[in-house]
Formats: C-alpha cells, sequence, structure tokens
C-alpha cells in the first residue's frame, strides 16, 4: 500500500486539524464541518497530483491552448454519516465526479467493546476503470474501511483505489497494508498515536459524526 502524509510539514492544514480537536472550538458543529471540508479540499489538490492525465487542446477567446486534463473519470465514495462533509470538500474540487455512498457501523453484541462491522446501505454508480476515491474522517481499527471495499469490490473494479482520511490510529493503518492489495493508496491528514482500550483515537478528537451533526440514540 502506498501511504501519503500530508501533515509533515507546517501548513494551513494543521491550523485547520488544531481546531478540529480543540474542546472549546469543536462544540461549533458548524464551524467543525467547515474545517473538515477544508480539510478535504487539501487533500483532494495533493491527491489530484498522482492521478494520470492525458494532453488535451482547448480553444480560449484568443487562440488554442495545450494542456492536460485528468485521464480517468473519479467516484468519490463516502462512509455516512461521518464522511458527508469530508466527501464535499473532495467535491468541491472533482466537481464533475460521479457521487457513491455506503452505511458502515460498529455493531456491539452486548454493548461490550466487542463488535462486527456491517454494510447494510449501498448507493454507488459503476467505478469500473475509473479512479474510486473512499471518504472517512476516522481510521480506527480499518474494519469499517475494509468491509466497504469488500463489498464494493465484489462487483467492480476500479482502476485505482484511494482512501483519504483525517484521523488515523497505527492500528488501522497496519489493518489496511495487510487486508487490502498493495497498489491501494492511503492519504493521512493526521497520524495520531494509538486506539484505546474502546478502540477509540488516542488522542483523536471524539466521533466525528457526532460533532458534525448532533448526537445520535
Amino acid at each position: 500500500m502506498h501511504i501519503h502524509y500530508i501533515s509533515d510539514k507546517n501548513s494551513i492544514l494543521n491550523h485547520f486539524l488544531t481546531q478540529l480537536r480543540d474542546v472549546t472550538i469543536q462544540k461549533d458543529s458548524m464551524r467543525f464541518r467547515k474545517n473538515i471540508e477544508r480539510i478535504g479540499e487539501i487533500m483532494a489538490y495533493e491527491l489530484s497530483k498522482t492521478l494520470e492525465y492525458k494532453d488535451v487542446a482547448v480553444q480560449t477567446p484568443l487562440g488554442i491552448k495545450h494542456t492536460t486534463t485528468i485521464a480517468e473519470p473519479v467516484v468519490l465514495c463516502s462512509i455516512l454519516r461521518a464522511g458527508l462533509a469530508l466527501h464535499q470538500g473532495f467535491m468541491n474540487f472533482f466537481d464533475d465526479a460521479e457521487n457513491g455512498f455506503v452505511s458502515a457501523y460498529r455493531h456491539h453484541y452486548d454493548n461490550d467493546d466487542k463488535f462486527e462491522i456491517l454494510v447494510e446501505y449501498q448507493a454507488a454508480p459503476s467505478f469500473e476503470g475509473k479512479n474510486l476515491i473512499l471518504v472517512d474522517p476516522m481510521l480506527a481499527t480499518g474494519q469499517s474501511l475494509v468491509a466497504v471495499l469488500n463489498k464494493l469490490h465484489l462487483e467492480q473494479n476500479p482502476k485505482e483505489v484511494h482512501i483519504a482520511v483525517v484521523i488515523a490510529a497505527p492500528e488501522g493503518i497496519a489493518y489496511l497494508v495487510e487486508n487490502l492489495p498493495s497498489n491501494c493508496h492511503l492519504w493521512v491528514a493526521a497520524l495520531d498515536e494509538k486506539l484505546n482500550e474502546h478502540n477509540y483515537i488516542v488522542p483523536g478528537l471524539g466521533d466525528a459524526g457526532d460533532l458534525a451533526y448532533g448526537n445520535k440514540l
């Protein structure tokens, strides 16, 4: 797997990440969503540098300009519901992309720390031969992303698979490396220390879905 860490150097990305984590700022859900969206825009730009491009000639009002454009179509896919704001950030840049949505959540059997990932809803276009970009803010155990990709891959074969996450735990990255093809790309805005005993990222930022859209039952 090709892993890309994009916050190693100081940039405005780190500023947005800091606000996401700050307990005095993240309570503003609109600001939280906007910061996730901004991070998505930055990640989309960095990811775009690795895509294949083709030569084109475009007519301007004054002549012909020879330039380049993305060679293969892009499909954006997010995991509901936490991925929606990040999805919007990517869609702001890949504005002609097709879009897909998948639900995946932790099902706890006895309200303890053991769980399985249930993937119950999928609405996605064909991504056969296209660039599939799967976005999810938090990479904790990695099981949700693997479950979603396994379900999608049963039906389609994309040209490339890119996974974009805002905050990742080392355990989740290791799980993806072990369970996904080596030609996948993983884009990480911030790498955190570890998972705690409840499989949540430390120091993390809390529950991204609840912070963005309100507490769930």
